[in-house]
């Protein structure tokens, strides 16, 4: 199966076919994907080369323009290191992009801490005004893609990972899907978590709540759910533990809750290892979801 950033390419490079406003903006990661994009389009396909803090402003020059710039690099230098620039030259100028992130937050643990950003999201809640996507499979980041790009002129980011669900959901850009009803707890799996979650929750009497859009965070969505589940919530993301709980707790605020954050823990493991053995250690395998999960609602979640 194709990854999500096996995708992004593609897309784009239609949609750059089909709208004369789009442009795509690269720091040499990426730019082989866009060969022929770029000679069909030498115009609205710009690379400037190893320079993070140009590749936001660039795409912010575009946006003042009127194009929609499409900004593509790894997490960790789209997010981390030009964040004055996110901050100012898109949030401050009140200009939209789009930026699509690879590498999440530990895709490829042979690159080290520099190509590790699980503390994006996180970064990106202390700006106003930011739409997060954060698609399971390939399929769901497609559509996310499309929906990001026709998004008139918001700020956007979409979070592509090498981590994928098995199975594609039919996902619109703005609400939770409810996968799995229970009356004893909700659980909101975030993008790839999906299926460690079903996993981890087999036989457990809770419902499980999908997210591929986290920002704005589908507060009516999850009060529903409370409605029939109870106000025990966990939330399972693909980045820095807690991230979520507060737009947990703020959609909960008037009722009384209890709200678990599980994710990406802060402390770094400096051993490169796999993908795998990072999921373990911080807990986002479904032996230790399971563990976590039963501890947090206790005996009454058993089926």
């Amino acid at each position: 199966m194709d990854t999500m950033r096996d995708r992004f390419a593609p897309v784009v490079s239609r949609l750059l076919d089909e709208d004369p406003r789009v442009a795509v903006v690269l720091a040499e990661i990426g730019k082989d994907g866009f060969t022929e994009a770029r000679r069909r389009h030498p115009d609205r396909v710009i690379n400037v080369g190893i320079r993070e803090q140009l590749l936001i402003g660039a795409g912010a020059g575009l946006a003042l323009t009127g194009l929609r710039p499409v900004v593509h690099t790894f997490a960790s230098f789209l997010v981390e290191r030009p964040f004055e620039q996110v901050k100012l030259d898109l949030g401050h100028q009140d200009v939209g992009a789009v930026l699509v992130s690879a590498a999440a937050s530990f895709d490829w643990p042979a690159g080290g801490f520099t190509h590790m950003a699980p503390g994006d999201v996180a970064l990106l809640d202390t700006l106003d005004g930011w739409t997060v996507h954060v698609p399971g499979h390939p399929d769901e980041a497609e559509t996310l893609l499309r929906h990001a790009v026709a998004a008139g002129d918001d700020r956007v980011y979409v979070r592509l990972s090498v981590q994928s669900n098995t199975q594609g959901h039919a996902v619109d850009g703005t609400r939770l899907l409810t996968v799995r009803e229970g009356r004893a707890g909700v659980v909101v799996a975030v993008g790839p978590m999906l299926d460690a979650v079903l996993a981890a929750t087999e036989g457990l009497d809770v419902t499980v709540l999908y997210a591929t859009t986290v920002r704005p965070f589908d507060t009516a969505a999850l009060r529903r759910a409370t409605e029939t589940a109870g106000t025990d919530v966990v939330l399972v993301e693909p980045y820095l533990a807690g991230t979520s709980t507060t737009a947990a707790n703020d959609a909960l605020a008037d009722v009384p809750h209890r709200v678990l954050g599980l994710g990406v823990g802060r402390r770094e493991l400096r051993r490169y290892g796999t993908v795998e053995e990072h999921v373990a250690a911080h807990g986002l395998d479904a032996r230790s979801l399971r563990e976590r999960i039963d501890g947090f609602l206790g005996a009454r979640v058993g089926v």
